[in-house]
């Protein structure tokens, strides 16, 4: 638990609770993760009426059952209101813990379990972050904002989680910004995906080449094998050749734009969205095959 994160985050508990009222629409609740190490601390904080979640641990309302495949999650869920299964479109284990916090905050305001499974079922990913690309292909496609060294490692231990065939992850760092986090990046996407391909991602006024460079030193670093990965400086084309050489159950990763519809380069800003490019490579891709048929 890092302290000063804890502190800043208990004053925001420590204020709840601390004022009386007869209005039921008033009363304040702590929904908190009884999984984090961090949830005692903020329970004595806190005046407020506590509901926890959690998977591992006791909770209120807590996940069961829990299947993570590469088109969705479902979970049992148990909870003081009842038990029920749920089903979401979102991949990762994490989703699973923001459900789990969603509905702990919806059942404090009374909303029904089957209230909550119907807006859970229709709940799609936000723009961005890890989003599904999907025009019918047999492989996933997911576009996300990770563009640091955590980010990066926790969408890729999450997508881990659920792999079944090869992970094939496009990414790059932008230009500009602190170095030392670019072979970190590399030692990483070696790490957990099957191929890599390290591309450019604003690299602004540095050399394209020279960032690639900085990532490759991290992936040598973790053992990577010069076949499994490949540096492809034009973004376009690097997204290209990842979705070109997916196979049915593979999982596609574009990972450091996510939301982003740019690339700044020198003093340009140019159009550019991974998820566009992704849908154009992947209809190009099922529509050659088909003229192979």
């Amino acid at each position: 638990m890092d302290i000063k994160i804890a502190a800043a985050k208990g004053v925001l508990f420590s204020g709840l609770g601390n004022s009386f009222s007869l209005d039921r629409t008033r009363r304040k609740f702590a929904i908190l993760n009884a999984d984090d190490e961090a949830s005692a601390y903020f329970r004595d904080l806190t005046s407020a009426q506590v509901i926890t979640y959690g998977i591992h641990k006791d909770a209120d309302v807590r996940a069961a059952e829990i299947q993570l495949t590469s088109r969705g999650t479902t979970f049992m869920l148990h909870s003081f209101a009842g038990t029920m299964a749920m089903e979401l479109k979102l991949v990762g284990m994490f989703n699973v813990y923001n459900a789990l916090a969603a509905n702990g905050t919806a059942l404090a305001e009374r909303i029904t379990l089957e209230m909550i499974r119907q807006g859970l079922a229709d709940l799609t990913s936000v723009p961005g972050r890890m989003e599904v690309i999907d025009e019918g292909q047999d492989f996933l496609v997911l576009a996300d904002y990770a563009h640091t060294p955590d980010g990066l490692d926790k969408a890729l231990s999450a997508v881990r989680e659920f792999a079944e065939g090869k992970i094939i992850t496009v990414f790059g760092c932008g230009g500009d910004r602190d170095r030392s986090k670019r072979p970190l990046m590399g030692q990483l996407a070696a790490k957990y995906n099957d191929v890599v391909i390290v591309t450019s991602d604003n690299p602004r006024s540095e050399d394209p080449v020279s960032i690639l460079k900085d990532i490759e030193k991290g992936m040598h670093e973790n053992g990577a094998r010069e076949a499994s990965y490949v540096l492809i400086e034009d973004r376009r084309q690097a997204i290209v050749r990842e979705i070109g050489i997916a196979g049915p159950g593979d999982i596609v990763f574009i990972a450091g734009k996510g939301h982003e519809t740019y690339q700044l380069i020198n003093e340009q800003t140019l159009h550019f969205d991974d998820r566009d490019e992704a849908r154009e490579a992947i209809r190009q891709k099922m529509l050659a095959e088909r003229k192979r048929q």
